[in-house]
Formats: structure tokens, C-alpha cells, sequence
């Protein structure tokens, strides 16, 4: 069974269309990640920006800067792998729907 070329294509402009307005979607919307029991907020947005970081004040010790270097570290990395799996949940389905053997 042959698709036709020109179906093929109205359906690749489709999904480009609809993946468009997808990522604009995610880039409005934002994921919160933490680290230290709370203590550093981290927030991203679809488009894997850091949009925030909060820090509480018992977050931080002058005499070991390192601990705190580590939490924002580890919660803004969290908060950018909650944005890629919030986009691949956006997109996930996408390719399915195309109709092409193997995708």
C-alpha cells in the first residue's frame, strides 16, 4: 500500500505545524526542581532556560561555600531534566502520528 506523496507532505507540514505551537506551549511553562531538603529552588522552562533560582538562608554557611555551590548545582540540573521530560511528554506523540512504518 503506497502513500501518496502529496498526503505525505500535508501530513509532515502538519506535525511541523503542531510541533511549533507545541514548543512555544512548553516555553511558557515552567517545572520547579529542588535540592537540600528545599533549601535551593530551582525553575526552568519548556525552552531549558533557568528562569529562577531561590536560595533560604539556612542554605547558606560562610564557611562552606562548597554545600551550597553543590545544592544549586543539583537542583538546577533536576529542574533542566524536568523541562525535557515535560517537552518529551508535549512531543512524544507526535511522530507516531505521521503513519510512516518504523517511526
Amino acid at each position: 500500500m503506497s502513500m501518496d506523496m502529496n498526503e505525505l507532505m500535508r501530513q509532515a507540514q502538519q506535525m511541523q505545524a503542531e510541533m511549533q505551537r507545541l514548543q512555544e506551549e512548553a516555553t511558557a511553562e515552567t517545572v520547579d526542581a529542588s535540592a537540600g531538603g528545599g533549601m535551593v529552588l530551582a525553575k526552568a522552562n519548556g525552552a531549558r532556560e533557568i528562569v529562577s533560582v531561590s536560595i533560604k538562608p539556612e542554605a547558606i554557611d560562610a564557611t562552606n561555600p562548597e554545600m551550597l555551590e553543590d545544592l544549586v548545582v543539583a537542583a538546577v540540573n533536576e529542574a533542566l531534566r524536568a523541562a525535557d521530560r515535560m517537552l518529551q511528554a508535549k512531543l512524544g506523540g507526535l511522530m507516531g502520528g505521521l503513519g510512516l512504518p518504523g517511526l
